[in-house]
């Protein structure tokens, strides 16, 4: 069993085992083990965050790689998309993220792209765990400075993202509150939307190391959403700390998800003959509404397991274009294989412009059903399978349900968390449901 990548790569709070210097350090000379094994060339990129520790952890990172006789650059604090897209663009062998996405900034985390600019498989994962564990104990360096970053690659990514919008007019001057979530995203996304033709609004774009995710961002859209209004804005767009999600608000100031993502850019993109194989990939946290709306416009819903990961492999599975997670996560495969929030925002501007609707008039025609979601803050995760009182309370919830609703209950991949999600007609019934799942988890797992 793995012990040390979840479901998004390594995940922890900064310093503390697996994310310690030692094994940061072992992870590094690992990779470059890694790529030798498979006869490539060990030119590795690294990016990061704006979290205080992702400059040692980088600096640890880099030692290791380099004691190992591989070679590293850096591009500094980018999105992860700018990552993955360099990665394949300017023929890296490997590219490393350093960041803990929308989590508070004492976590980090690290997540490894191969060539082709996707997530590495759970083998390659496998593969270096056992030559990292193989390690433990090893001296690591001392050095918090991180590597000087090269502004070119920074350069590559925005003029990239500028590219996907080449030969769309806007009509007018649109005016986009950006909130940057004090992260990655905080200079590039309005750089990106002032050439353009745009004028952005940033708001949360001053990063300080520790003020990431505090209260804005994707996790906390609310303020984005009232400055949509205080400004007159067209729409609003809210990024997570490594800006690969994007969550957004209309033009009223009402807040919308990933699923929304999802039936606006499968609808436009269908109308032009773009969705290829009439399909929009999802998980199993999408919304029921957004099945039944892409049904009626003829195209087909398919699910996959949590994670952005599973979403890829399923898209690559069935030759889909568009795929992504209600939490905002979108890929949009035609452009790049990760997520992309300012990607993404592009995209519906785009759809805006060459629609000429609002983003409110944009999303109508999809409702969704109630639903609920708990956090369960847990010590330890046990399989579930085996412990039966909370087997007959997730029993319970599925026959009160009647096959009118959805239930999934889960570990979190990156948190101890146990995530309750119920879906049905009545929002009084599944909140009952819910709390007598989590209230059984809280007994158990506490």
């Amino acid at each position: 069993m793995k012990k040390l990548f979840g479901t998004d790569g390594i995940r922890a709070v900064a310093g503390e085992y697996p994310l310690d210097r030692p094994t940061i350090y072992a992870l590094g000379k690992a990779l470059v083990g890694l790529l030798r094994e498979e006869r490539l060339s060990p030119e590795i990129l690294i990016g990061r965050d704006t979290r205080e520790s992702g400059e040692w952890i980088e600096s640890d990172l880099v030692r290791g790689i380099e004691d190992a006789g591989g070679t590293f650059h850096s591009a500094g604090v980018i999105p992860t998309s700018g990552v993955s897209h360099l990665t394949k663009t300017n023929a890296f062998n490997a590219g490393v993220v350093i960041s803990a996405s929308h989590n508070p900034f004492r976590d980090n985390g690290i997540k490894i792209f191969s060539s082709r600019g996707m997530k590495i498989s759970d083998a390659w994962e496998a593969r270096l765990e056992k030559a990292i564990l193989a390690q433990a104990g090893a001296a690591a360096p001392n050095d918090d400075r991180p590597p000087a970053a090269e502004s070119r690659l920074i350069d590559d990514y925005e003029k990239f993202l500028v590219d996907r919008f080449e030969g769309v007019r806007l009509p007018r001057r649109y005016k986009i509150v950006l909130d940057c979530g004090q992260g990655a995203s905080s200079r590039i996304a309005s750089d990106v939307y002032r050439a353009i033709g745009a004028e952005p609004v940033a708001l949360n774009a001053a990063p300080d190391g520790r003020n990431i995710n505090a209260g804005c961002g994707s996790l906390h859209p609310e303020s984005m959403a009232a400055a949509v209004v205080r400004e007159g804005a067209d729409f609003g767009v809210s990024f997570d700390g490594d800006a690969d999600r994007a969550l957004w608000a209309d033009e009223k100031g009402r807040l919308l998800n990933g699923d929304h993502t999802l039936h606006i850019l499968a609808r436009f993109l269908a109308g032009r003959g773009r969705l290829k194989a009439g399909v929009v990939v999802a998980t199993t946290m999408s919304n029921m509404g957004l099945e039944k709306a892409l049904g009626e416009a003829g195209l087909r819903l398919v699910r996959t397991q949590v994670g952005d990961k599973y979403v890829l492999e399923k898209m690559l599975e069935l030759g889909a274009n568009l795929g992504g997670e209600r939490s905002g996560h979108t890929i949009l495969l035609d452009d790049c294989p990760t997520g992309d929030g300012i990607l993404t925002s592009l995209k519906i501007l785009e759809t805006m412009a060459l629609t000429g609707k609002t983003l409110s008039a944009l999303a109508e025609g999809y409702t969704e059903f109630p639903q609920i979601l708990l956090n369960v803050h847990i010590a330890r995760k046990t399989p579930l399978a085996g412990i039966p009182e909370i087997v007959a309370a997730i029993e319970a919830a599925r026959a009160g349900l009647g096959g009118q609703g959805r239930l999934d209950v889960r570990y979190s991949g990156t948190e101890p968390l146990l995530r309750i999600m119920v879906e049905g007609r009545d929002q009084s019934e599944i909140d009952g449901h819910a709390r007598r799942i989590a209230a059984a988890a809280s007994a158990h797992l506490g």
